[in-house]
């Protein structure tokens, strides 16, 4: 595993801890320039406290970022995000042309990435950027952070 991706992974996770703060599903982003290594733009969900269904993470992250450069597309970045994009924020990062998105917990019940259950979406051909994907990383601190949140509504 590499070091800098568990470092880009703790900074997504604190942002998961903030929607959890917030009463929100607790997932984080951040977008990392890949020629400087530094973190441009932080994210977490607000569906709720936004009453917005598109307010995920990534989602935020991609509008925050492509809104402070002035353009649609932001490639030469990498996206780290704790729980695997669903289908619509696997799109978006695709039309960003985001270079690599990394994740750290699979999503099985609604992943948009995953090959083994999942609509695996970079393999469709109407997708015509496909990201390079890593997946795992800090894996159990990221499904806990979420696995936990649900358990305290039950």
């Amino acid at each position: 595993m590499d070091e800098k991706d568990v470092t880009y992974m703790r900074a997504a996770l604190e942002e998961a801890n903030k929607a959890r703060e917030k009463d929100e599903v607790p997932i984080g982003a951040v977008l990392v320039e890949r020629e400087s290594g530094e973190i441009v733009a932080r994210a977490h969900n607000l569906t709720r406290h936004l009453c917005d269904p598109t307010a995920h993470a990534e989602i935020a992250l991609i509008r925050k970022h492509a809104k402070t450069v002035g353009a649609q597309r932001i490639p030469g970045h990498d996206l780290y995000v704790t729980l695997e994009p669903c289908p619509m924020c696997a799109a978006a990062i695709s039309y960003a042309r985001i270079d690599r998105v990394i994740f750290g917990a699979l999503d099985q019940k609604s992943g948009g990435l995953s090959y083994v259950d999942g609509p695996n979406l970079y393999s469709k051909a109407a997708i015509h950027h496909k990201p390079e994907v890593t997946s795992g990383i800090l894996a159990d601190e990221c499904g806990a952070i979420v696995t936990n949140f649900f358990r305290s509504k039950r």
